[in-house]
């Protein structure tokens, strides 16, 4: 049964990923609080927004992307696409995606007002990557560097851009965060093309996953989930509070295991959810020790 054009709507913009583009502003902004003791709200929220909207809209592209170039089949295993399905036309999922572009930029305007140069770079680049995650002639997302795309944007720039809009500087503390952030919203990527891995290898989807193989990809994901974990001495000038983001280990470890003993198939939607969940939870404890 189709649901709503609402529903449906709403599905596209997968609101699950959402964690992943939001929780780098918590923590940059968080780490700003930290160094200056101060919080500026309207960057804040305006580079929450437009965060959002550069996520919703590099889903959308994707959705439209992968159903034009054949690769979202009736066998694929992961959560139904709104293109594919029929339920909006590919031309209306393109204008959702330039649409929330142009929502994304209006944000960058004035947070290009309030931090000079530096964001227009960083807002540019945000943009031009989301569409040429599944855009233009050779997608991100059809090649191998799609786990690095995500460490650099949702990681890098993300959290050290948030730290920036708050103290109009960088600090090696503020990019190492990030890269922890970044690290585990790689692990997210990492999920979905192993559970996309055959129909991708057939399609000439060639995602590390595929160029890597199943059981190294299973390592390469265990690595990213422990990374951070063992990066995180790295903070100990900030005080025991930076230990937080521990308490999350045992759910990594869970997952770690259920990656390594499931058979590849739709119960990896349920763990890509997880790792999403574990990102999350990882950054808002790495943020609270920011703020205690």
């Amino acid at each position: 049964m189709s649901p709503g054009r609402l529903r449906a709507w709403f599905l596209a913009c997968r609101p699950k990923t959402l964690p992943v583009s939001l929780s780098p502003v918590v923590v940059g902004s968080a780490l700003a609080w930290h160094d200056t003791h101060a919080l500026l709200w309207l960057p804040l929220i305006a580079a929450a927004l437009g965060a959002a909207f550069i996520q919703i809209g590099t889903n959308l592209f994707n959705d439209v992307g992968d159903f034009l170039r054949g690769t979202d089949t009736p066998d694929r295993l992961g959560p139904k696409r709104a293109t594919a399905e029929g339920w909006l036309t590919p031309d209306a999922v393109k204008a959702g995606a330039w649409l929330c572009f142009a929502l994304a930029f209006l944000c960058g305007i004035y947070l290009v007002w309030h931090g000079g140069w530096p964001i227009v770079a960083i807002g540019l680049a945000s943009l031009a990557a989301g569409w040429a995650y599944t855009g233009g002639p050779k997608p991100i997302a059809y090649g191998p560097l799609g786990e690095c795309f995500v460490f650099i944007f949702f990681g890098l720039v993300a959290v050290g851009g948030s730290y920036y809009l708050q103290t109009l500087s960088l600090t090696p503390t503020a990019l190492l965060a990030a890269a922890l952030v970044g690290i585990h919203a790689a692990a997210v990527i990492t999920v979905n093309n192993y559970r996309d891995h055959d129909g991708d290898a057939r399609n000439g989807k060639n995602t590390l996953a595929v160029r890597l193989g199943r059981p190294a990809t299973r390592w390469f994901y265990t690595v990213e989930m422990l990374a951070p974990y063992a990066l995180l001495p790295l903070l100990a000038g900030l005080g025991w509070p930076a230990a937080l983001p521990l308490l999350s280990l045992p759910l990594a470890l869970r997952l770690i295991r259920r990656f390594h003993h499931e058979a590849p198939g739709p119960v990896f939607n349920t763990i890509l959810a997880a790792t999403a969940g574990l990102q999350l939870i990882f950054a808002l404890l790495l943020a609270v020790g920011f703020t205690i």
